[in-house]
């Protein structure tokens, strides 16, 4: 049987947040401040003013290495794109992840780096980049997805990998003692190569680890992985360190891998539900994969990842995101709730001493009971359309239904019975 999903959010106040904080590489952990959206431009064109607009406070982009280094040592970030680029997200508040990638002719004959020339090469290019860059909060990831051939070629190696980082590492540092070093970039969560890597001194060398935790389920089921890769990194992880996990990439395709469908108003409710466990999992930083459609051929699965079409006309997914922005900007998830049955997700939000829940099912359409008490409520679905509602029993209830949708009510129903909490996972 297809599961419908439902998003209910009970508001008690609004208020944004600051996306980051002077030179602070990871955001405070409310909502919407770690959603962000991978780009594949550079420049400073008008798709910047519609990244903020909906809600995205960070980017994900290629520093692609080749483009950078055209002749030995010379570095070319102004007419490769990433002065514009820079400055026009620094302008609108959006934060970076830099990518620094592939390979470069110049040094290396694959999509790789396997020899000392080429990490020596790749080290000074990326301690140029965070010294131009310097002081703007940049996160600096080393390589994507290195665990595909695709990336790097002619064979994924955990041992050349692990000695990138380690000669990349303390050049970025030196430039820009700012910003912070992500690794990992794994294509989903590969638990044997993770450990190959950690093996080898990765987790020492690194400030973030990221994932990308693409998935042909529903979101949710991330939640089991997550638990896996923080047990494998405590095994390896020095004391006293810190290691934050993010999703630096995930998105669902209007194709999906197995060629059937999916609506775009499926893949609006995904989006909102990805960023929303997420958040739920302390994950700091979450990226959809991808702003926009990269092309138009629907029969093409790389075009089908945005949240806008290839000419910039707004999917549901873009306004999925612009409304759990906005209604729940300055939340944070404390508390999951219980209703009683595994397939219905409720959570409990804070902001100073507002409060907020957040609920919604993976079974079909039916009706769900939240601890509250009788009062008038604003209902906002997940399009941003509002309508009032009244009830004058105890507790209300609502049907859960497949969109997402947004309940206000006023401070003084604030309170949540405190019987019905369970803690956050560790």
């Amino acid at each position: 049987m297809t599961k419908l999903k439902t998003v209910v959010f009970i508001i008690v106040c609004f208020v944004f947040l600051p996306v980051w904080a002077g030179v602070e590489s990871l955001p405070h952990p409310v909502i919407p401040n770690g959603f962000g959206v991978n780009i594949h431009f550079t420049d400073e064109p008008r798709d910047l003013d519609m990244i903020a607009a909906g809600g995205f406070n960070f980017i994900r982009m290629d520093l692609v290495w080749s483009k950078v280094e055209k002749v030995k040592g010379v570095y070319d970030f102004e007419t490769s794109g990433y002065d514009a680029l820079t400055k026009g997200c620094v302008r609108r508040g959006i934060q970076i992840l830099y990518i620094l990638d592939y390979s470069n002719e110049l040094y290396e004959s694959d999509r790789s780096i396997r020899t000392e020339a080429g990490r020596k090469a790749f080290a000074a290019f990326a301690g140029s980049a965070a010294k131009r860059y310097a002081g703007k909060g940049i996160l600096w990831e080393i390589w994507n997805e290195p665990n595909l051939k695709h990336f790097w070629s002619p064979q994924p190696s955990a041992e050349d990998y692990c000695k990138l980082i380690e000669g990349t590492v303390g050049r970025i540092r030196q430039a820009d003692p700012t910003g912070q070093v992500v690794a990992g970039a794994t294509s989903q969560i590969p638990l044997d190569w993770l450990e190959e890597c950690f093996k080898r001194g990765m987790l020492k060398w690194i400030d973030i680890l990221s994932v990308h935790p693409y998935r042909s389920q529903a979101p949710e089921t991330v939640i089991a992985d997550y638990a896996k890769l923080r047990e494998l990194i405590k095994r390896y992880l020095p004391p006293e360190k810190d290691m934050p996990i993010i999703s630096g990439e995930w998105g669902y395709s209007n194709l999906n891998w197995d060629k059937s469908r999916l609506s775009e108003q499926e893949q609006a409710q995904y989006l909102a539900r990805m960023f929303l466990i997420n958040h739920y999992q302390g994950i700091p930083i979450s990226i959809w994969y991808d702003w926009k459609n990269d092309g138009t051929d629907p029969n093409e699965r790389e075009h089908q990842f945005g949240t806008v079409r290839h000419d910039l006309k707004p999917k549901p997914a873009y306004q999925a995101a612009k409304v759990l922005s906005s209604t729940l900007a300055g939340y944070s998830i404390k508390q999951k709730l219980d209703l009683g049955d595994e397939d219905d997700f409720a959570f409990r939000l804070t902001k100073g001493q507002c409060e907020a829940i957040v609920f919604w099912t993976l079974g079909s359409r039916h009706e769900v009971t939240l601890p509250l008490e009788p009062t008038e409520v604003t209902l906002v679905n997940m399009n941003g359309e509002k309508v009032t509602i009244n009830w004058k029993t105890g507790n209300l209830k609502l049907r859960a239904e497949q969109s997402p949708q947004y309940l206000q009510i006023g401070p003084e129903n604030r309170e949540i019975p405190q019987a019905t909490v369970r803690s956050l996972p560790k």
